[in-house]
């Protein structure tokens, strides 16, 4: 079947298949939280993408070939809670935003800054720093040389808008200004949004709203 990143809490993981890069998708959680795991085709490296929640699922999903590293998006728990038990049972190096990495309970072996690369294998994952939603978010994109560029947003694009940044006009003002700088005008349209909750989406997709999301305010 074709991926749709439609997945639901308790269901069956979806898997984009790509030619260097399988990535799959997993809800977790009473939050309904997204994690991915990336696995290198050539190497059989395997990172994941916040170790949201329900370690038992999230191992499953990892099996039996271990796991090389996890990036934690941002410091809100809902995308941490099983981290240190997936750590424990994989030895995988914590990556994280310098900003958000304090308040995440689980020591982060990398601090990430804008432009930052993450190894998987031959493949690298550039790091987008986005202030707003919390200091020291970031956003991971996949440049696939076959293809359009992936971006795994964590809690700073949805479909539909930015993340909450609890009625605070600055940090909207920034997110939606990074969001704009660093992901709509760096990425074409075809580039897929993996978010941190819910269902996927397209930079073009979503590109013709901009806008009115910063006419709204949220």
């Amino acid at each position: 079947m074709a991926y749709t990143g439609e997945v639901t809490v308790g269901g069956k993981p979806d898997v984009h298949e790509l030619e260097d890069l399988i990535i799959t998708k997993i809800a977790v959680g009473p939050m309904n939280n997204n994690a991915y795991l990336l696995r290198s085709r050539a190497t059989g490296e395997q990172l994941l993408i916040d170790a949201a929640d329900d370690a038992g699922a999230l191992l499953e999903v990892i099996g039996t070939d271990g796991l090389t590293s996890v990036v934690t998006t941002h410091q809100h728990g809902d995308h941490w809670q099983a981290l240190q038990d997936v750590v424990t049972a994989t030895g995988a190096t914590t990556y994280a935003g310098r900003e958000d990495a304090p308040g995440i309970p689980v020591a982060t072996d990398t601090l990430l800054d804008d432009g930052d690369t993450v190894p998987l294998g031959p493949l690298r994952l550039t790091v987008r720093h986005l202030v707003g939603h919390t200091p020291g978010s970031v956003a991971v994109v996949y440049d696939d040389p076959h293809g359009h560029p992936h971006v795994f947003t964590g809690d700073c694009l949805f479909p539909g808008g930015v993340g909450n940044t609890h009625d605070d006009p600055a940090a909207f003002t920034s997110l939606l200004d990074g969001v704009s700088a660093k992901l709509f005008d760096a990425l074409p349209d075809e580039t897929w949004v993996y978010p941190g909750h819910g269902n996927d989406t397209t930079i073009g997709a979503e590109r013709p709203h901009l806008a009115e999301w910063r006419a709204r305010g949220w």
